[in-house]
């Protein structure tokens, strides 16, 4: 399925991203050409290929990717903002992102 410019678009959207004609034009033909790279993997054949759960160590044995789902208590407000660099009224001040 070919990328079109109105995908391009409709990404754009969805992205919450302003382009304009000529960026929407020039996208097109770069988003379609990485598309078609990453569908190349299709045609591989991993039938034999074991999903991968978890890391590996350097040994090569598997190692254990989850835990269990258990309940802790909370670490606490103040124990929270302890080290905080600059907390303010019980709550971490960061600065301010535009």
């Amino acid at each position: 399925m070919p990328i079109t410019e109105s995908d391009i678009e409709k990404i754009a959207k969805l992205a919450h991203l302003e382009i304009t004609d000529e960026e929407r034009r020039a996208l097109t033909p770069q988003i379609a050409s990485i598309v078609a790279y990453v569908e190349q993997l299709n045609e591989l054949d991993t039938s034999q290929v074991e999903p991968a759960t978890g890391g590996f160590t350097p040994e090569g044995e598997r190692t254990r990717a989850g835990r269990d789902d258990v309940r802790h208590r909370s670490l606490g407000q103040a124990a929270a903002l302890d080290q905080a660099p600059d907390p303010s009224h019980g709550y971490f001040r960061v600065p301010k992102v535009l």
